[in-house]
């Protein structure tokens, strides 16, 4: 399988970041997956099925903290935009997608390093139907729903366990619904599955490791570590664009 080192090392990093942040999968693995891939579309798929996994486990042991009348109208609307999303994925160029791409990790570092705290949202239905349609056109897209998300969740839950239940149960039925509808628009391919079975193992040491740097990396320089990374991604991803 080509690639495949790369691949599960990424996911390792992936994974590393979703438990010691909260989120972030998505955000990780697509700053180079979609340059590892035979398309762009399978690599949105196979990084929704790895962080489905990651986020499947997560929810089951936080299940007693979910709150199904708050999570429903985000969810919907994000499972309803990311359907349209991933539908118009075979209408525009891989090229094209990959420069947006660059420009959206630049946008979401500087974002969460920034302004991430400045910033709350209300729990009315116009804020959770604006969260969801956002996140979902960046998750059908990019594979990358979490900021969006997450900024709604920190806004809406009373605490730290509610939040992660909250938005694990999110991205585990997003996910979900969004590996069935990229599926049906042919992008679950054999190469994608190979794949997918191959890194369930990096999914796994990339949790144990975040466990582990949970309890001893400085939670104030973590994060801007992995901030530094993304943008630094995005500018890598433009130049190689524009670079051709």
């Amino acid at each position: 399988m080509e690639n495949i080192v790369e691949i599960f090392l990424l996911t390792v990093g992936a994974s590393f970041v979703q438990r010691t942040t909260g989120f972030g999968f998505g955000i990780f693995i697509m700053t180079m997956l979609p340059f590892l891939m035979p398309s762009y579309g399978e690599a949105t798929t196979l990084s929704g099925l790895l962080a489905l996994t990651t986020s499947a486990f997560i929810t089951f042991r936080m299940r007693r903290y979910i709150c199904w009348k708050r999570l429903m109208p985000i969810l919907i609307t994000f499972i309803i935009t990311s359907a349209i999303a991933i539908c118009m994925l075979t209408r525009i160029h891989d090229n094209t997608l990959r420069k947006i791409l660059g420009i959206i990790l630049i946008i979401t570092a500087f974002y969460f390093a920034f302004f991430s705290r400045k910033i709350k949202l209300k729990t009315t239905l116009p804020y959770q139907i604006g969260a969801g349609s956002i996140s979902g056109v960046m998750g059908g897209f990019f594979g990358m729903q979490g900021p969006p998300a997450v900024l709604y969740f920190i806004s809406s839950e009373p605490d730290k366990n509610h939040y992660m239940a909250m938005v694990q149960t999110y991205f585990l039925i997003g996910n979900s619904m969004m590996t069935i509808v990229r599926a049906s628009n042919g992008f679950l391919t054999a190469t994608v599955g190979r794949n997918y079975l191959f890194c369930i193992a990096a999914v796994a040491i990339g949790t144990l490791l975040g466990s582990w740097a949970f309890k001893h990396i400085p939670g104030k320089i973590f994060p801007y570590v992995v901030y530094s990374y993304i943008g630094i991604s995005g500018l890598i991803i433009l130049n190689r664009q524009y670079g051709r």
